[in-house]
């Protein structure tokens, strides 16, 4: 009897495959043509902007970056146990941006000593930076820590009477271009919302979890965000390499009670930008090409090292995390709050494009498990393949996957859309890191796939945890790295360019003591401190800092068109 029933069974499941398969070729359908409307236009946008606007119009130039008077900016970093990195990513900033008149605040928990220590060894060597402490324990999310940090910078104006053009938000981990602020000076105050492109820095071709972020971003950020400014002329901003007007953080405050980030939302960034739109705010997604140069290793890290130079939009870079575990928590973060608080609190408002912008924000919410069905049923079809091929598998219904029918057409359709898919991404990854990594880009979609489902799957856990039983959404930390000396090219400054770097002298007296100098061929320290221009401490600290062979002082990618200091 059972002898007669299993191959029934089994017909039964093949045939529950087939249904299957014809749902997840209708659903890949949807999406790969809404990928294929991204893409077309892109391409679309670029051919006429290449016929029209950039025959009649220059571009943008260094030179006028330079000529422009500097205002007044605030960079914003909020910091939860990052002890590890805080340091070396201010001292790297602090030596490498081509501008003088900034403050940094830094945000910090009461009881989070070690990032505490860090900052506070930091502004003892950085007289413009600021140390601003959160009230009370953390971590709570990253929008009441930039909350704090946003009221310290309206007191700092009350106290000294300085009015920024701008607020500019980093992480701990990014690494900044020397004419960041340079452009953002050039946009205030026509802008009130200013995003660059954010980047992965280069990694070694075996890491496949930290390769799918080089890919993701290299595409993102050089083709969906430009289309989405263009679609419906609203950026989301991507928590690093963002600049804020002062009139947008004071209407943001006004309304908010103080709140200008989204305390509701784990991403704050991605609210703040629809939040900025729907007040009409001017929002800009910057892409002004710069020269970088890096070096590259050849074949796939077999061949020999060499210095590349190319020409890329100035943006922000960071390492993003290296294993399956923090990458898929840092996603599900996103995911949560993209996906699930953006649509609770955003709901579907806004013009026909915005409402198709959220659509595309959301359906990952969907698309990951989907990609996974369609990896489990491909593993299904090859085994019943093989029991076909071995005379197991003998008894089953009218096939719905037979040749002509609308099922297959749909899936032969899906296939070319999927290689449209594959060159678009290597094209964007070859231009960006070269054509290793593009080949490497095609099975690091297969790994993004599985990061992205692992990801989903945690976020809808959370979030119906947080809907059913009450539980808290909090801050969920993941650790990231800052570039080794393998990646920063160390510089030794000259102990007055050191100095004036950390604002520790003024220009006026380190030109008054270099002709003291240079009658009296005393050491420059001892001159600054005779005068009373500086104090002992800070001098010995720069000396330190000095021999110090294993400070980070300096990009690798400094653009080549950088006056030298």
């Amino acid at each position: 009897m059972d002898s007669l029933y299993w191959p029934y069974l089994a017909a039964d499941y093949y045939h529950l495959l087939e249904v299957l398969t014809a749902t997840v070729a209708v659903l890949v359908l949807i999406s790969g043509l809404d990928d294929l409307f991204i893409d077309l236009w892109y391409w679309v946008r670029e051919a006429w902007r290449a016929l029209t606007v950039r025959r009649r119009y220059a571009p943008l130039s260094v030179a006028q970056l330079r000529e422009r008077a500097e205002q007044p900016m605030a960079i914003m970093i909020p910091a939860w146990h990052e002890y590890d990195v805080i340091a070396p990513m201010l001292a790297n900033m602090v030596s490498t941006l081509e501008y003088r008149d900034y403050a940094i605040f830094v945000g910090t928990y009461r009881n989070d000593a070690r990032t505490i220590e860090e900052v506070e060894r930091m502004r003892r060597r950085y007289r413009h930076l600021v140390r601003v402490e959160v009230p009370h324990d953390g971590p709570t999310c990253k929008a009441d820590c930039l909350n704090w940090v946003v009221q310290a910078v309206f007191k700092y104006e009350k106290s000294t009477g300085q009015r920024f053009a701008g607020v500019v938000l980093h992480d701990s981990e990014d690494v900044l271009h020397p004419l960041e602020l340079k452009y953002y000076n050039y946009l205030l105050p026509r802008m009130d919302f200013i995003q660059l492109p954010v980047t992965s820095l280069e990694r070694h071709w075996f890491e496949l979890v930290a390769g799918t972020y080089m890919d993701e971003f290299a595409e993102w950020h050089s083709k969906d965000l430009v289309v989405r400014e263009s679609l419906a002329g609203t950026v989301p901003s991507a928590g690093v390499g963002t600049c804020f007007s002062l009139r947008a953080l004071h209407t943001l405050a006004e309304a908010t009670q103080n709140q200008p980030f989204n305390v509701d939302s784990l991403t704050e960034d991605y609210d703040i930008g629809n939040r900025l739109g729907q007040l009409g705010m001017k929002q800009i997604f910057g892409r002004f090409e710069v020269d970088y140069v890096t070096r590259r290793t050849k074949w796939f890290g077999l061949g020999g090292e060499k210095v590349h130079a190319l020409r890329m939009p100035l943006g922000v870079r960071e390492f993003f995390p290296d294993t399956f575990r923090t990458a898929y928590r840092q996603k599900a973060r996103w995911t949560l709050g993209i996906g699930f608080q953006g649509w609770e609190q955003v709901g579907w408002r806004g013009s026909l494009a915005a409402k198709y912008l959220l659509y595309r924000d959301r359906k990952g919410l969907v698309t990951s498990f989907v990609a996974m069905l369609g990896y489990l049923l491909v593993l299904n079809f090859m085994l019943f393949f093989l029991a076909y091929e071995f005379g197991w598998f003998t008894v089953h219904y009218p096939p719905l996957l037979h040749p002509g029918s609308w099922v297959v057409t749909v899936m032969a359709i899906n296939g070319v859309l999927l290689l449209w898919r594959v060159l678009q991404r290597a094209w964007f990854v070859t231009h960006m890191y070269g054509w290793e990594h593009g080949l490497l880009s095609v099975p690091r979609m297969v790994v993004g796939n599985f990061i992205n489902a692992a990801a989903a799957a945690r976020a809808w856990r959370l979030f119906l945890s947080h809907k059913l039983f009450g539980t808290r959404l909090v801050w969920d930390k993941t650790m990231h790295d800052f570039p080794s000396d393998d990646h920063l090219v160390q510089t030794r400054q000259r102990l007055g360019e050191l100095l004036l770097s950390w604002r520790a002298i003024d220009p006026e007296h380190l030109e008054a003591a270099l002709r003291l100098q240079a009658q009296s061929r005393r050491p420059l320290g001892a001159i600054l401190v005779d005068n009373g221009w500086l104090d002992d401490a800070t001098l010995d600290e720069a000396i330190a800092f000095q021999e110090n062979d294993s400070q980070f002082v300096g990009l690798e990618t400094h653009t080549q068109q950088q006056a030298p200091a």
